[in-house]
């Protein structure tokens, strides 16, 4: 249960960032946070990561849905199983990012990055949404806890 509450947290909170963005930051503003570290801006990434794809939009939303299926058939039969802690929390992780950013996808038809770091390289300008974080947080511990897994 802690899983699908986990997963509804990281779609809810995800869905309120978003439409808050939407609603208050303009295209090409910037606000700064935390000492000028984060910068809060909007962008509508019409593709995958970092746009790519973005000119093949329907594509791209047909392989979100498509990975977000098989994630949640992968995530369905390792519930069943005991133990496997860091495979289930990286599947959590990514299946709550994928389904939020697949919903931009349907919905909005494209997804809201809104933050970035202010930092003194190209990273600078990749604008990030926390479902990102959660996917490449997801994705390592899925990795780290596949090895040895019998599903």
């Amino acid at each position: 249960m802690q899983y699908i509450l986990t997963i509804l947290g990281i779609f809810g909170l995800e869905w309120k960032l978003k439409n808050c963005v939407e609603g208050v930051i303009e295209e090409g503003q910037t606000e700064k946070k935390w000492a000028g570290f984060l910068l809060i801006r909007k962008h509508h990434n019409r593709g995958a990561f970092l746009n790519a794809g973005q000119s093949r939009q329907k594509a791209v939303m047909i392989l979100s849905v498509l990975l977000s299926t098989v994630l949640t058939a992968l995530f369905i039969l390792t519930l069943g199983t005991a133990g496997k802690a860091p495979l289930k929390w990286g599947l959590t992780l990514l299946l709550g990012g994928a389904y939020s950013n697949t919903y931009d996808r349907l919905v909005r038809k494209y997804v809201v990055d809104y933050v970035s770091f202010n930092v003194p390289f190209a990273l600078k300008k990749v604008i990030f949404n926390i479902s990102d974080f959660c996917i490449m947080i997801g994705a390592l511990l899925c990795v780290i806890g596949w090895e040895g897994s019998s599903v």
